[in-house]
């Protein structure tokens, strides 16, 4: 018997950039993301080049196993990849809106016009709800785009790491 289990991966394309599946060929863009001190600080890091290679595996396997997840950012002028956005659960965390760019790609409204594409995807073809989002207190970047996109502190809670944060929902764009 022949039975195939690979879930479809959605690609999404806006003004400037497309929004890709992981594949093997974005562990650079990630080894580069982790073990970067600086850029990587608010996200968990730095990783080890493996832990960065189990950060790109855990990004692909969440959407066969979830059926969501984060998609690569790319670039369409270029190609270049800069980032990811899109949607994490870790086991026993709130699902969420989630990005990360490289430094040299911040302040260039990558990750707006990234997260609208992924927030429109949720609403319109996922049929969610709500969108939440959370990070920590100390990253205002993240903050501040979550007040651009229209987001809307509704509660504070307690993680399993032990931090607590603000939970923000993100209302469908209009």
């Amino acid at each position: 018997m022949n039975v195939t289990t690979q879930h479809m991966i959605p690609s999404l394309e806006t003004e400037r950039l497309r929004l890709i599946p992981p594949t093997l060929e974005c562990f650079e863009l990630y080894e580069r993301f982790y073990t970067d001190v600086k850029a990587s600080e608010l996200y968990g890091g730095p990783l080890s080049i493996e832990q960065s290679w189990a950060r790109l595996k855990a990004d692909l396997g969440s959407w066969h196993l979830l059926k969501f997840g984060v998609w690569i950012i790319q670039l369409r002028s270029d190609n270049s990849l800069v980032g990811t956005c899109g949607f994490w659960q870790g086991r026993n965390w709130p699902r969420e809106l989630t990005w990360w760019l490289l430094p040299e790609a911040r302040s260039r409204g990558y990750a707006k016009e990234a997260s609208i594409a992924a927030l429109r995807h949720a609403y319109e073809f996922f049929g969610w709800e709500t969108v939440e989002t959370y990070m920590n207190d100390e990253n205002k970047a993240a903050r501040n785009l979550v007040i651009k996109l229209g987001g809307k502190k509704i509660d504070r809670k307690q993680f399993p790491d032990g931090l607590s944060r603000d939970i923000f929902v993100i209302p469908k764009a209009e």
